[in-house]
């Protein structure tokens, strides 16, 4: 089993995507106006003594190096032990709604994002249950049979992502129907429960039939609900570009609400808590306060007891590169440029 141990660490790898950016922005502005004053190699000749191959080869490598380092902070690690082991805890089920409602940037950077952020959290303050987690939208998928190995949860959850829904929609019934007949399948589980996130809107289905159906197999159901009661568009990125935003027959832009009655009324019918979140940072306590009170069961389990880092093998690999970066001159060498060695006339 392969994981980050400090996963977080790699959002710095923006910083060095943006560094890069600002690189060939303005390599790409000097070239331009270097255009201005006649031809670009006879004025880089007469204009610096320093060579361009050079500079791009060193601020790739520099460039490298960071990236490297980057990952080893995050730390790779490998699991090299997998041993059986007894907890005790309930099962627990995780619904996550990949419907284009929660595409809605109302809960900044989105309302996806923010549910799956609140699910780690949820993840990390779990003690001894198993967990599972089901997508949907027009339909419903397990995406995670029940496991106790909480960093594989992880690992699942984080590449989650609206482009893997065959069919869209919002079918909310569709996911407690799935979740109901796979909690049943755990037949030595004294207790079970769905969490359902979402944003509430359902256009296909009975959630809340749906939902007394699995109150009767003694599943408890708590819905978190995302999104802003006002309502709020529904972008549309084209090639990583916001270009718009979801409009209905009519040309009009459609505005994404968020439910609370309905949310309300499926965790009422199975005996579950129901928690709206409008900014995206649902208070989660009395929540895993119920968790920890229902009756656990023991279980046996594998899963990984040691994992291996390999840190240090990435920090080498960049120390390796900026040593090399220190033994390349900007300079233009008259004896290198015989052998073109990087490509430019003037090396």
């Amino acid at each position: 089993m392969f994981k980050f141990e400090y996963i977080e660490h790699l959002y710095l790898l923006f910083a060095v995507i943006i560094f890069v950016a600002l690189y060939i922005f303005a390599r790409i502005s000097r070239t331009r106006k270097l255009k201005k004053y006649g031809n670009i190699s006879l004025v880089s000749q007469l204009a610096s003594e320093t060579s361009i191959a050079k500079r791009n080869i060193k601020f790739i490598i520099i460039s490298l190096a960071f990236a490297i380092i980057i990952f080893g902070l995050a730390n790779p690690q490998l699991g090299t032990k997998l041993v059986e082991a007894k907890r005790e805890g309930i099962d627990l089920m995780i619904a996550l709604d990949l419907s284009n409602s929660m595409k809605a940037e109302d809960i900044a950077p989105s309302r996806l994002e923010r549910a799956k952020l609140s699910i780690s959290n949820l993840i990390d303050n779990l003690q001894g249950d198993r967990i599972g987690l089901i997508v949907f939208a027009g339909d419903a998928y397990l995406q995670l049979p029940m496991t106790a190995d909480y960093s594989a949860a992880k690992l699942f959850l984080s590449s989650i992502d609206y482009d893997i829904m065959p069919v869209q929609g919002t079918a909310i019934g569709k996911a407690i129907d799935l979740a109901t007949e796979s909690l049943s399948k755990e037949e030595n589980a004294k207790k079970k429960a769905l969490i359902i996130i979402t944003d509430g809107e359902n256009h296909d289905d009975y959630p809340v039939e749906s939902a007394s159906v699995a109150s009767k197999k003694n599943i408890i159901i708590h819905t978190i609900g995302f999104g802003s009661l006002e309502g709020a568009p529904i972008p549309i990125y084209t090639n990583g570009i916001k270009s718009g935003f979801l409009k209905d027959n009519n040309g009009t832009v459609i505005l994404s609400k968020a439910d609370a009655a309905t949310l309300e009324k499926i965790a009422t019918v199975a005996n579950g808590k129901f928690i709206m979140s409008t900014d995206g940072e649902p208070n989660l306590t009395g929540l895993l306060n119920d968790i920890s009170k229902m009756e656990k069961t023991e279980f046996e389990t594998k899963m990984y007891a040691d994992y291996e880092s390999y840190f240090q093998y990435f920090f080498a690999t960049a120390l390796f590169l900026l040593i090399i970066d220190l033994f390349i001159s900007e300079k233009k060498s008259k004896f290198l440029s015989k052998f073109n060695l990087y490509g430019d006339k003037n090396a």
